[in-house]
């Protein structure tokens, strides 16, 4: 087991070294592999789809350009969502997006047929809307691409404890404005 996490390792740094190299295949390859996490980032960030593949698309010649700059392979996918990240909040910032997430009813069935539950569901998505886009990041970057501390940090500028720090204030909020 241990053998095959290594060898899966080893064609990754491989994959991106080629990406590096120019090999338009190599970074295909990574598209393919994370094109959809870098979109739902995206997506919490932006509230709307269609900006979140926006910010998305926007993200890979950005990312094909600078990948050379990459110091770790194994740190491609916290690169490249905070490159993606950084192209949401760019576009929520000029087109002056204030919400967050459109409320799908289907978002809210689920096998769970308790409205109480759906309630509190649209209250937490309603609170999430409310936020500003930098809060929406930092819950998009822990909860959605599920990144620690430390790689939010390296993503966003502030450091870890920082991180720690506004993820524990941004939780209380949302649980004081859901009770209510």
């Amino acid at each position: 087991m241990v053998g095959e996490a290594q060898a899966l390792e080893t064609a990754h740094d491989a994959t991106v070294a080629d990406a590096v190299a120019g090999d338009a295949m190599a970074f295909a390859r990574i598209v393919r592999a994370h094109h959809d996490d870098m979109a739902r980032v995206c997506q919490v960030i932006c509230g709307d789809p269609d900006l979140a593949q926006d910010a998305a698309q926007a993200a890979w010649p950005i990312a094909w350009r600078k990948l050379g700059t990459l110091r770790d392979p194994a740190k491609l996918r916290p690169w490249l969502i905070s490159v993606a990240a950084n192209e949401a909040r760019q576009l929520v910032r000029r087109r002056r997006l204030d919400r967050v997430i459109a409320i799908d009813v289907a978002d809210l069935e689920s096998s769970d047929h308790d409205p109480a539950s759906r309630a509190t569901d649209a209250d937490l998505l309603q609170a999430v809307r409310r936020l500003p886009a930098a809060d929406r990041e930092l819950l998009a970057l822990r909860y959605v691409a599920g990144f620690d501390a430390t790689e939010i940090a390296a993503a966003v500028g502030i450091s870890a404890s920082g991180v720690r720090t506004r993820l524990s204030r941004l939780l209380a909020r949302l649980r004081t404005e859901i009770e209510r």
